[in-house]
């Protein structure tokens, strides 16, 4: 069995990060134990219910699925021992549902510095899909400020646990580390 990956997968909005996170996954799932797909979008309104469905219908069926907006790294920690593949889709939603769910700067940053500790630690493979939202213009809002800052520290608290960063571009993935 080739040696145990953590993989960061970041871009823009359809990029293909999802798929590409799927394409280095679904080969290290075959190859046998358990392969986990932690989803943290909710469905809040109808549109967002046909993205999950339509998501839920690609996913490759050796996934075992785990729905939880919040609650990331208990659910990482709560694997049990024969996982082997691991894929988070995403982080972006994740840290919009800690916003939304009061949570304040210093504790969803600790909770990403104790995921990227639980990833770097891992014996299972993990493929981590973000978004890059910190390349366009300064929000205008405090709000959007806010997130776009979380999710910039977040995504250097997992790119630094990562064996490889990978930022995809028109569908194509370029190594960043």
């Amino acid at each position: 069995m080739p040696q145990r990956r953590f993989v960061l997968i970041s871009g823009g909005s359809r990029s293909g990060k999802s798929s590409h996170a799927l394409n280095l996954a679904v080969p290290r799932a075959l190859a046998g134990g358990r392969a986990f797909f932690v989803a943290t979008a909710q469905p809040s309104d109808g549109e967002m219910r046909a993205r999950i469905a339509h998501h839920r219908s690609e996913r490759p069926a050796v996934f075992e699925t785990i729905e939880e907006p919040l609650e990331l790294c208990r659910a990482v920690s709560q694997l049990p021992q024969t996982a082997r593949v691991l894929v988070i889709d995403c982080l972006t939603l994740w840290i919009s549902n800690l916003m939304a769910s009061g949570r304040r700067d210093h504790a969803i940053l600790g909770q990403a510095r104790k995921l990227a500790a639980l990833l770097g630690a891992a014996a299972f493979d993990s493929f981590v899909v973000t978004d890059e939202v910190g390349s366009g213009l300064v929000p205008m809002d405090p709000v959007g400020r806010r997130f776009r800052d979380l999710l910039g520290w977040t995504n250097q608290a997992i790119g630094r646990a990562a064996d490889e960063v990978l930022l995809m571009v028109a569908g194509y993935p370029l190594r960043v580390k």
